[in-house]
């Protein structure tokens, strides 16, 4: 197979020039590397197969059904406008972030947060187009851990994720920005609405158990009662358990989900920072113990497919209780887990609604 994809030994050679000083916190001294949008144009003499899911790379379709896909999701990022680049942190953080190759000031900045299960290009892709209509400029991360981001520090926790990509957004210019995060995401968004409230306008959490409690396991609120099995789910390396994952994710799932296909869509996205991905399944799980969960000030939108297994609609109900008369809570039927995709064109139609229903402002404090 030949593939030509951002390299580890570029990441390291990336992270030793020298960061331009914007801040006194030295966390924050980061700077912005493009990629090249055309694969074939790069100057990687030693193409290595690594960071699938980025958008990043370039395959041969006819190789992996898997491949092929992220093919198309990577055009479709390009169609939209968007380019992929990185930004590597003064702690050897990189986040990798896809976009606009112009930012319009005119357009509302919204940054876009994918969930467990997916990286930025596989989880967003289908809602380019309307949201790009809908007069938004999109920016769209991948989460440390996910497609070519990635971390030496130890930190697992999602105040850390938060921080993050935060810098990454600073770096790319945006001083205020509305924010949307499905499930895991939506744990990052929460976060960074609570950290950042100057910067965070508005956010819109889309079946994100931010509520759960470490007690919730064992009372049976789960389908799954330990840290061991749901990391079995979550994080499938057997095709029976990426079976059951899509299956408790959609409400509709696919009749016929044959083995070869199972196993070549773990293969490209599922292997890559396994061991990294448990330990931010389990710091998720395991800080709940001592958690206070803050409350956030911004106008919220909570969106949960009725049918949801991953995290039920009783975390929805919850979350709407500690956020009070702050946030809206919008179920949307026949749909589960994954109602971003099932009722894809439902779930964007409440994300327009929410950020244009009022004067929103823009990251220059203006009123549009």
């Amino acid at each position: 197979m030949k593939t030509v994809s951002l390299r580890s030994q570029e990441i390291d050679m990336l992270r030793s020039q020298p960061c331009p000083r914007k801040h006194d916190d030295p966390f924050w001294r980061g700077h912005i590397v493009p990629i090249e949008a055309d694969p074939n144009k790069r100057k990687s003499p030693e193409p290595i197969p690594r960071f699938a899911g980025t958008g990043v790379e370039m395959a041969l379709p006819c190789l992996s059904v898997t491949l092929s896909r992220d093919w198309c999701h990577r055009r479709a990022f390009l169609a939209a406008g968007l380019r992929p680049s990185v930004t590597i942190l003064a702690d050897g953080a990189v986040i990798h972030c896809w976009a606009p190759a112009r930012p319009d000031p005119s357009r509302l900045p919204l940054v876009l947060l994918h969930g467990f299960g997916a990286t930025a290009i596989w989880q967003w892709s289908g809602h380019l187009r309307p949201l790009r209509r809908a007069g938004f400029d999109l920016y769209v991360p991948d989460l440390l851990f996910f497609g070519a981001s990635e971390s030496p520090r130890p930190d697992r926790s999602e105040a850390y994720q938060a921080r993050c990509v935060m810098a990454a957004m600073e770096e790319h210019g945006l001083r205020r920005f509305g924010l949307v995060g499905v499930s895991y995401g939506g744990f990052v968004a929460y976060q960074m609405a609570a950290m950042f409230p100057s910067a965070v306008e508005r956010v819109v959490l889309c079946c994100a158990g931010v509520c759960l409690e470490e007690r919730d396991l064992a009372e049976g609120l789960f389908v799954v009662s330990n840290l061991i099995d749901a990391a079995e789910i979550l994080l499938p390396q057997r095709p029976e358990k990426l079976r059951q994952l899509v299956r408790l994710s959609f409400v509709r799932p696919p009749r016929i989900m044959p083995s070869c296909f199972l196993r070549d869509y773990i293969q490209v996205m599922c292997t890559d920072y396994a061991r990294e991905k448990v330990e931010l399944l389990h710091a998720l799980i395991n800080e709940r113990k001592h958690l206070i969960l803050p409350e956030i000030t911004q106008p919220t939108l909570i969106v949960w497919g009725e049918q949801d297994q991953i995290f039920p609609l009783e975390l929805g109900h919850r979350l709407k209780r500690h956020l009070g008369d702050n946030a809206q809570l919008v179920v949307i039927s026949n749909a589960g887990h994954a109602v971003n995709l099932e009722k894809s064109r439902e779930f964007c139609e409440n994300i327009i609604k929410f950020f244009h229903g009022s004067a929103y402002t823009d990251q220059n404090g203006l009123k549009v």
